[in-house]
């Protein structure tokens, strides 16, 4: 008892996210949710409000509008979001036209007695609301689509999308692909080959604590670049790619959402604060058991890309990856943080296995 009183006495107005570096969507993103949460705005509304900004920010390719399309060019969305006071949540999986699916997860939660919508009907759900259907796709986000359909090659090397019958080189040179794509630079050009050939991972969670102790999160992404059409990963998994309750804590996700689920990362991380870890501890523990699903092999999870955030009702938080950054090397895992007298700001998260140089 009197460790959950002094708990909920170090109360503050808190809010973290993933980092998601482009723009600086992940302080843009908890600067907003802050801002909303110290005006004495709801929770839940904070938070949405946060992740909007980089749902529609078209050079975030991996939420929102402008993210990767999956294999047939339509860019798929999903979205989840829990409200602390009321124990509620909301999600949609495989929504399209709607840049902002995290404000249609929330209707869900809201307007609904379910849990999730999905797919055509979650889409026809977002126009019912006023939300109009509109093109996701990007010009740079089309290219990068087009330039992956053309490095799709069979055994022999050879793809139907190509002019020619004999298959170029398996590397591409970017002068070749100049020839191909003249009206692009060749900076766009390369990132375009580069996601084709090494499609990212990522998403945006944020999760916020007012001084009062409420708590509400969302996490919303365009899922994994390439993936059959349908295909759904953690984001919209309320225990999955976001969990969160009341009385302890909150949890998301990023990264490679088929890992998550098979380990239900975020509620794992959240029953671990339950029975007395801290956030870090809680975070690490879960990476040790995705892991373990592996036999422990570092060859086989070095394509593992997974990162985890939990924030405490005390205020601790906590970020985590997989994969750490080489020794001597740049590129690890960093989180945003906001709170009381300290600016929004990027931080350094734990890893649990460090890559060779």
């Amino acid at each position: 008892m009197i460790q959950v009183v002094e708990a909920q006495a170090k109360a503050k107005n808190i809010v973290i996210s993933s980092g998601n570096t482009t723009d600086n969507g992940g302080v843009n993103c908890c600067a907003k949710a802050y801002e909303v949460v110290k005006s004495g705005g709801d929770t839940l509304d904070a938070v949405i409000a946060g992740v909007n900004i980089v749902e529609l920010d078209p050079n975030d390719t991996s939420v929102g509008y402008g993210g990767l399309p999956n294999e047939d060019g339509v860019v798929e969305l999903d979205a989840s979001c829990i409200h602390g006071p009321t124990r509620r949540g909301g999600a949609v999986g495989a929504i399209r036209g709607c840049k902002t699916p995290s404000k249609i997860a929330k209707l869900v939660l809201t307007e609904t007695d379910h849990m999730m919508l999905v797919g055509e009907g979650a889409s026809r759900f977002a126009r019912m609301w006023g939300y109009p259907e509109e093109d996701l796709l990007t010009e740079r986000s089309r290219l990068a689509w087009r330039m992956w359909k053309r490095e799709m090659r069979d055994p022999n090397g050879h793809t139907n999308w190509e002019s020619q019958t004999d298959a170029p080189p398996a590397s591409r040179k970017i002068g070749s692909l100049k020839k191909e794509y003249p009206e692009y630079e060749e900076g766009l050009l390369a990132w375009a080959y580069e996601v084709a050939i090494h499609p990212p991972h990522g998403t945006i969670n944020c999760i916020a604590l007012n001084e009062k102790g409420e708590m509400s999160a969302v996490t919303t992404t365009s899922g994994m670049a390439w993936k059959i059409a349908g295909r759904l990963g953690d984001s919209p998994i309320l225990g999955g790619g976001l969990f969160l309750d009341q009385d302890v804590g909150g949890a998301g996700s990023t990264g490679r959402g088929e890992e998550n689920i098979r380990v239900c990362g975020a509620h794992t991380i959240v029953e671990n604060m339950r029975h007395g870890m801290s956030p870090k501890e809680s975070v690490l523990d879960c990476l040790t058991r995705v892991a373990r699903n592996f036999d422990n092999d570092q060859k086989r999870l070095a394509a593992v890309d997974l990162q985890f955030y939990a924030l405490r009702k005390d205020g601790e938080y906590a970020g985590g990856s997989l994969w750490g950054p080489p020794p001597n090397g740049r590129g690890g895992s960093r989180m945003a943080v906001c709170s009381d007298g300290q600016p929004s700001r990027l931080v350094d998260t734990v890893f649990l296995l460090e890559r060779k140089a």
